[in-house]
């Protein structure tokens, strides 16, 4: 439910000391040898909620998952303030504003993106780490109107919509923005819950209808996976397994440098892959006592029922 082919921050070209050229073939096989072995697992469906503005490559995409006979569902949508693209940041103020960043999600979802003929099939927003002038992360206007195009375009086309949570920023005061456009809650996904073990701040969200993502296993040097599995297993315990959503946040590929950590670290994302979850994931969970039927929930119903909106 959350996983990545290919990413390309903005501005990777610049890195001209590394940089030699973005091995295109490599990758490509590199992502589809990943797509097959996740379809040995018994996974059909991959979504990929890669932003326009840190390198989406829908032929890229394309590609892998006819190579592969894997299905791969793309985004539309704008990353957080911090990371992502400045062409929208500019023209916010020369007067674009959400209606217009609507305008384009909207022609992607009903024509199309750019001449591809790829239609994305969910909406992707995201908040950051930046802070007011109190020192307190915070929802930035460019982020505000980030989520209210994205709101707006769910609203008009009946997309789903993928929030990222990053950081401190109050989820709640997101999912007030969403509400107030006119969006169902059940709608929406918050990405990257699982970054906390707080079960408050799991139920908080899921209290208001919109469902979680606990989608970063095998990044353990933001959390250790003994504490996310802890966090879903006790979700599960008191009745949210309908609710939850599982995946990795994994990267296949970068343009530029990959996700390095120093070499008595390299263990904390050992298992950072999307095949973790079958491999040394659910069996734990079962041992735990999560029933098959609240694992299938996690993995397939509750993506067709946020699809679906229902």
């Amino acid at each position: 439910m959350h996983e990545h082919l290919l990413i390309a921050w903005s501005g990777w070209e610049a890195d001209t000391a590394v940089v030699k050229g973005f091995k295109r073939d490599e990758a490509l096989k590199f992502c589809v040898d990943r797509l097959q072995e996740l379809k040995g697992h018994g996974v059909n469906t991959f979504m990929d909620p890669c932003p326009s503005d840190i390198g989406r490559d829908v032929d890229f995409m394309a590609e892998a998952s006819a190579k592969s006979g894997m299905r791969v569902i793309c985004a539309t949508g704008l990353y957080k303030e911090d990371l992502g693209g400045a062409y929208f940041k500019f023209y916010m103020h020369m007067g674009t504003g959400a209606s217009e960043i609507a305008d384009v999600y909207t022609k992607e979802i009903t024509d199309g993106i750019g001449d591809t003929g790829v239609k994305p099939g969910f909406i992707k927003c995201a908040t950051g780490v930046l802070k007011n002038e109190a020192g307190r992360p915070h929802i930035t206007p460019y982020e505000e109107m980030c989520l209210r195009a994205a709101a707006r375009a769910a609203k008009a086309t009946g997309y789903p919509s993928q929030h990222t949570r990053m950081r401190r920023c109050s989820v709640l005061e997101q999912l007030v923005i969403f509400t107030s456009e006119g969006v169902d809650s059940r709608r929406v996904i918050v990405g990257h819950t699982g970054d906390s073990a707080n079960l408050a701040y799991h139920t908080s969200i899921m209290d208001k209808g919109a469902y979680v993502g606990c989608d970063r296993f095998g990044l353990e040097f933001v959390l250790p996976d003994k504490l996310r599995l802890a966090t879903v297993i006790g979700l599960c315990g008191i009745g949210y397994a309908n609710q939850i959503v599982l995946s990795h946040d994994s990267v296949g590929c970068f343009k530029g440098r990959s996700l390095a950590l120093p070499p008595e670290q390299q263990h904390l994302i050992a298992n950072w892959q999307p095949n973790h979850l079958f491999k040394n994931l659910l069996p734990k969970m079962r041992e735990a006592g999560v029933s098959e039927d609240k694992i299938r929930m996690m993995l397939v119903d509750n993506p067709r029922r946020w699809f679906a909106g229902e």
